[in-house]
């Protein structure tokens, strides 16, 4: 039997049309997650077409709705970017901006799949994100209090992407388990892919290393990023950083991300604010405050997976957080940092902190299994890679 190696070649040939909501091309969208996933399938045998930007526009009806909802009901939210009308244009612009030669649609969010048909029954459709609507209903602030039309065109939304995709590919076990257990999606085609940093991560074992080695052994520097100050749970990491201060501990915490804390600091606190990852002078601050610090602490309230986990074991930093959505699928007890019970106060994480850094050598041990962490399964050349092996077998 002849074999046309080239005609074959080409049909294994992966010709990838990426789909984000906004621009892939912004480092700043997302903490630079679509940006970042966008560069890690760069370094795969693919080839990839961008669309990006895509219009949200409702129908009449969903438009009426919604203002009704927020004008008399303003407690029972409407969730616009989940409204039936919306995903259907978001499915159209695809279909209007998709090369003949595609494939593969790959999405950054469920929504743009939920709705999408496609003639050429070839093209295989795959998304990857960091959970379901029903996991975040009455756990993420924005996913409280929802109207029953907004709820109900959200289900119905994420079981018909479920339904409608070849591949599911989230970042922790806590929201592949919720599309199986509460969607009934079929376990073969969802797959687990954790993330990698968000900022750019050029260092060396040997630079990991002198970063571990050269940190303070007379003080604790603690490290807190985000914008959502209540969410990730500032107020506790405040609190252990003055539990450590009043015990005679040398301690000094940066706070990053927060734009307007309308909180009085002492002075070993000291708030950053936004620093931008776009500049020399953002990124060499963050290398700095990442290099520095023994622990980054994070008691996050809701969480479906922050990639400043990644970041922090990128630096050899051991993360501070607690067991809540999909933390511990980054986060491994004593390998690379704490996972705490919500219920802990900050006198846990505080006591956790002396008692780790009394024990320094064993503490230093914890910095290189972060780091191990990081280049084994938490970095973006590993995620690259599985989705494409993933998708490779769909093909």
């Amino acid at each position: 039997m002849h074999v046309d190696l080239q005609n074959f070649q080409q049909m294994k040939a992966i010709n990838l049309t990426y789909v984000t909501l906004h621009d892939a091309k912004d480092v700043h969208n997302f903490s630079g997650t679509e940006y970042y996933i966008a560069k890690a399938l760069e370094k795969q045998p693919v080839h990839i077409d961008y669309i990006g930007n895509l219009r949200k526009r409702m129908n009449l009806s969903d438009l009426f709705l919604k203002r009704l909802y927020l004008s008399i009901l303003p407690e029972n939210g409407f969730l616009s970017e989940r409204a039936i009308s919306v995903a259907k244009n978001y499915a159209k612009q695809i279909n209007g901006r998709m090369t003949p030669d595609t494939n593969v649609i790959f999405a950054t969010s469920s929504i743009p799949v939920s709705m999408l048909n496609i003639k050429n029954e070839r093209v295989r459709k795959v998304f990857y994100t960091d959970a379901t609507f029903a996991a975040m209903l009455d756990y993420y602030p924005e996913f409280t209090n929802l109207g029953k039309y907004a709820i109900k065109q959200g289900n119905l939304l994420e079981q018909k992407a479920l339904d409608n995709c070849d591949l599911a590919i989230y970042t922790s076990e806590w929201a592949a388990e919720s599309a199986i257990t509460l969607y009934n999606a079929n376990p073969e085609k969802v797959k687990v892919v954790q993330r990698g940093a968000g900022i750019e991560t050029y260092r060396t074992k040997d630079e990991v290393e002198k970063i571990i080695q050269a940190k303070s052994k007379n003080e604790c520097n603690l490290l807190f990023t985000g914008i959502d100050w209540q969410r990730k749970g500032g107020n506790i990491t405040l609190d252990t950083a003055k539990i450590l201060h009043d015990h005679g501990i040398k301690v000094h915490l940066d706070i990053v991300g927060i734009r307007n804390l309308s909180l009085e600091l002492p002075e070993y606190v000291t708030n950053h604010g936004f620093i931008s990852k776009s500049t020399d002078e953002g990124r060499k601050k963050l290398d700095d405050l990442f290099s520095k610090a023994h622990f980054l602490v994070l008691p996050t309230r809701a969480e479906c997976m922050a990639i400043v986990y990644c970041e922090a074991s990128s630096y050899g930093l051991p993360s501070l957080t607690t067991n809540t959505g999909g933390v511990a699928s980054a986060i491994r007890d004593n390998i690379n940092g704490k996972l705490f019970q919500l219920s802990d106060e900050a006198s846990k994480y505080a006591e956790y902190i002396e008692h780790t850094l009394a024990d320094f050598k064993n503490y230093q041990k914890m910095c290189f299994s972060s780091y191990n962490e990081y280049q084994t399964r938490l970095n973006w050349d590993v995620a690259g890679e599985k989705i494409i092996q993933f998708i490779e077998n769909l093909l």
